[in-house]
């Protein structure tokens, strides 16, 4: 699959989509990872958040897991909120467990892995903020 940039694309993806996992959730509501989260939870999408330090925990009205292992579903979409540095780690183990696209969050870019995930046929979106693109191409879809 090419990179997913155009915005009919982008829309197409997060139509289709129901289950995100999302990789770094943190307590702090002024993480990205947590106002980003409760933005798109709003958008209907079903979250889990994977992050092994908060597992067990609560989160935004969701238990946190350690892994993706623990994930009972398919995945959409794994939306990542991590460094760089461990992409290739959470790449591989979103392999093992399947999802259709992977969402680096603007920060987030390893352009090795985005490039294999690409070659692969994952969908790949890079350096887009998925609640700004659901704010921008899903409104009518908002639940609250």
């Amino acid at each position: 699959m090419p990179f997913i940039e155009k915005d009919e694309d982008i829309k197409k993806i997060l139509e289709e989509s129901k289950i995100v996992a999302v990789v770094g959730i943190s307590p702090k509501p002024e993480k990205p990872a947590y106002f980003v989260s409760e933005v798109v939870k709003r958008y209907g999408f079903k979250m889990y958040f994977i992050n092994p330090v908060y597992a067990g925990k609560e989160i935004l009205g969701e238990k946190v897991l350690a892994s993706f292992e623990e994930i009972p579903e398919e995945i959409d979409i794994v939306d990542v909120f991590r460094n760089p540095s461990a992409i290739p780690e959470i790449a591989e183990e979103a392999k093992k467990k399947g999802f259709k696209t992977f969402w680096f969050q603007p920060g987030t870019l390893n352009e090795e892995v985005a490039n294999k995930l690409s070659e692969e046929g994952y969908n790949v979106i890079k350096n887009k903020c998925m609640k700004v693109e659901c704010i921008r191409l899903l409104e009518g879809r908002k639940n609250g």
